[in-house]
């Protein structure tokens, strides 16, 4: 593998470079182009001396994935397209939309294979064994295997989805081809004809890497939670500048591996020059677009940190919603004192699964608060955790 990065790919350690990333995805889908071509004719020749079914779907199955691997060579060729006057944010999705075609492809064979198997089942034929189809059947395992690992690698070395749904789809393949090698040794050895029942049981199994590819490739056309690592390494970037105090409301917008844009709110103390904190914010957006290539917008929000009696009740507060759950959070938090009464501003973080209701949550904060200070009214704004 590392053999071929290096003959193809000029300077193949730099994957955050669009047009490397770009040629190890021309590189993966035209070695899966050659070499399911060539499986397809071997086990095409294997099927026909032993007159084995399964060998023969196993055949087809390959020329299904050379077209995979096209469509997935005609996705990285889109997908690097540069930015337009329709599409502003790039054409990196197609990526992910090649994926989808994959992973449609994978559960056709399923369904293909499931069809052929049941009717071998119900009129089943003698298959023949052959010590040359034998040996083009573990050849092939071995080649799928390899094509497996190969995939795998550069999926991850490049964060590709389609490169992943083909590296699992090479697998499901060589089960396969396993299942019907497997087949073809009992039919030899104990004169059973399990050809169809291999066939069905490895449909089971395309079928449920096809749902699984399916799902994670169409994750990300959705909008998926970002990377843990990715949002942590932007968290720390933005709170390495000793002028912001925190921040909230990262949301990260994806439009490709290589594209995607963020939004967050930072922090600041209310008595900071405001020339000052500003240029502070262009820098720091410029720090994350040259390390992570990537726009990112950071809105200024401005708190008291001076005031002991503004600080000691964002504390109280702070200290009710995490005894309420760990898992929510609080930001922009103001006070307005009043004559009779002194309103509590925040926002409140809380997970899409959180077993309460907004209504229920706002309830609940609201009686604490009061049983802690009766003058105290909160007015809550329930936000989602987007990362």
């Amino acid at each position: 593998m590392e053999l071929l990065f290096r003959l193809f790919i000029k300077n193949h350690n730099n994957t955050n470079d669009e047009a490397v990333r770009r040629k190890y995805g021309i590189l993966g889908s035209t070695t899966g182009i050659v070499l399911n071509l060539l499986l397809f004719v071997l086990k095409t020749l294997a099927g026909v001396l032993t007159r084995s079914i399964g060998i023969i779907a196993d055949a087809v199955n390959n020329l299904s994935d050379a077209g995979s691997s096209i469509i997935t060579l005609i996705g990285f060729r889109l997908s690097g397209k540069p930015a337009d006057h329709d599409h502003p944010f790039g054409h990196g999705r197609f990526e992910y939309i090649s994926a989808l075609f994959v992973s449609f492809i994978i559960l056709l064979m399923a369904f293909e294979l499931c069809k052929s198997s049941v009717s071998k089942i119900l009129t089943p034929e003698a298959v023949s064994f052959s010590t040359v189809s034998a040996v083009i059947l573990t050849v092939s395992i071995l080649i799928k295997g390899w094509m497996y690992l190969f995939n795998k690698k550069i999926g991850k070395t490049i964060s590709s989805q389609s490169m992943a749904a083909g590296a699992k789809d090479s697998l499901s393949d060589s089960v396969a081809t396993l299942a019907v090698l497997i087949s073809l040794v009992v039919s030899q050895v104990f004169r059973i004809n399990i050809d169809g029942y291999m066939g069905l049981a490895v449909s089971v199994f395309i079928f449920y890497t096809g749902i699984s590819t399916l799902r994670d490739s169409v994750s990300p056309l959705l909008g998926g939670t970002p990377d843990k690592e990715l949002v942590q390494n932007i968290e720390s970037t933005i709170l390495a500048h000793k002028e912001i105090v925190g921040i909230h409301d990262l949301i990260i917008h994806n439009y490709g591996p290589t594209r995607f844009m963020l939004s967050v709110h930072a922090e600041v103390p209310a008595s900071s020059d405001i020339l000052k904190i500003h240029d502070t914010i262009d820098i720091i957006e410029r720090e994350i677009a040259k390390k992570f290539r990537c726009d990112a917008v950071i809105h200024m929000d401005p708190i008291e940190t001076d005031n002991e009696v503004i600080a000691e009740a964002r504390e109280t507060v702070k200290s009710i919603i995490n005894d309420i759950s760990p898992a929510l959070s609080m930001h922009d938090f103001r006070m307005v004192s009043g004559d009779t009464h002194t309103n509590l501003i925040f926002d409140v973080v809380v997970p899409f699964d959180f077993e309460m209701s907004s209504r229920e949550l706002t309830g609940e904060i609201q009686k604490r608060v009061f049983n802690h200070n009766s003058t105290y009214y909160v007015v809550i704004t329930i936000d989602k955790n987007y990362v």
